[in-house]
C-alpha cells in the first residue's frame, strides 16, 4: 500500500508542468553559474571571506551560489504545488476518497519532496565534484573557513558533510512550507507565505538565520570543532514542524 502511494505521488509530481519547468530552470541556472564560476575563479564562504576555487572545494562553493534558488524558488514552488495545488484543483479529493490513511499520505508527499531535493543536491554535488576535478586548478589540499586544511579524502568528506547538513535544512524548509501550504487558500499565497516565513525567521532570532543564508551558516558551523547545531537546533525544529504538520493534516477538511 505504501509503495503504491509513493509511486502514485511520484507519477503525479513528474506529470506536473511546474515540476518540469522548475527543474529546467534549475538546470539552466546550474549551467549559468558554473560558466561564471569557472571563469571567475573566486567564490566566498560568506560575505567577509573570499576563496580561490580549486579542484577540492568546488562542490560546496557551487552549492553556495545555488542554495538561494533552492531555498526560495525550488522548494516553495514544489511544496505549494504538491500540498496546496492538488487540494485547490480537486486532485487530492480523488486520492482521499480511497481508503488511504491521511498520515501515510502526508508522509508519502513529504518524502517525495525530500527525494526531489535530494536528487537536485546529488546532481549539483556531482557537477561540482567532477567538473571541479577536470576544469578547476588541481591541488592536493585546500583550506576551508576556520583554517581547516584538508587533503583529497578530507575535502571529499567535508563536501559530503556540507551537503548533508544543507539537505537537513532543506528538509526543515519543506516541513515548514507544507504547514503553510495546508493552511493557505491557494498555491500562490502558500508560496508567498513560505517565503515570508523564511525571511521573517531572521527577525525572530539570529539562530534561525540559516533559513535565509543556508550555506554561509553551514560553513560557519563546520568551522567550529564541537558544533551541536543539528542536535540542539535543527532536529528539534524539524520534529516540531512534523508534529504540527500531522495535527493540521488530520484536522483539515480535505473532502467536501
Amino acid at each position: 500500500m505504501m509503495t503504491g502511494l509513493f509511486i502514485s505521488e511520484l507519477e503525479r509530481t513528474f506529470k506536473r508542468k511546474k515540476t518540469a519547468a522548475v527543474l529546467a530552470v534549475y538546470a539552466g541556472l546550474l549551467a549559468f553559474i558554473w560558466f561564471f564560476f569557472q571563469r571567475g575563479g573566486i567564490s566566498f564562504f560568506d560575505a567577509d571571506h573570499d576563496v580561490k576555487i580549486d579542484s577540492l572545494n568546488s562542490a560546496p562553493l557551487l552549492l553556495r551560489d545555488l542554495s538561494f534558488a533552492i531555498t526560495f524558488i525550488v522548494i516553495p514552488m514544489f511544496v505549494a504545488d504538491s500540498f496546496n495545488g492538488e487540494y485547490t484543483s480537486g486532485a487530492l479529493r480523488m486520492v482521499l476518497i480511497r481508503p488511504h490513511h491521511r498520515v501515510k499520505l502526508f508522509f508519502v508527499k513529504w518524502a517525495v519532496q525530500c527525494l526531489l531535493v535530494f536528487i537536485i543536491l546529488c546532481i549539483t554535488w556531482s557537477v561540482g565534484t567532477c567538473l571541479g576535478r577536470m576544469v578547476m586548478p588541481h591541488v592536493n589540499e585546500t583550506t576551508f573557513l576556520g583554517g581547516q586544511t584538508l587533503g583529497t579524502v578530507g575535502a571529499l568528506l567535508y563536501s559530503l558533510k556540507f551537503y548533508g547538513i544543507c539537505f537537513c535544512i532543506f528538509i526543515a524548509v519543506i516541513s515548514i512550507g507544507s504547514i503553510l501550504s495546508v493552511l493557505m487558500p491557494n498555491s500562490i499565497l502558500s508560496y508567498v507565505a513560505t517565503i515570508g516565513a523564511l525571511i521573517g525567521s531572521v527577525y525572530v532570532s539570529d539562530k534561525l538565520s540559516f533559513f535565509f543564508s543556508v550555506t554561509d551558516s553551514v560553513f560557519h558551523e563546520l568551522s567550529r570543532p564541537n558544533s551541536e547545531f543539528l542536535v540542539n537546533l535543527l532536529f528539534p525544529i524539524l520534529l516540531i514542524s512534523l508534529i504540527i504538520n500531522l495535527f493540521v493534516w488530520k484536522k483539515k477538511e480535505w473532502v467536501g
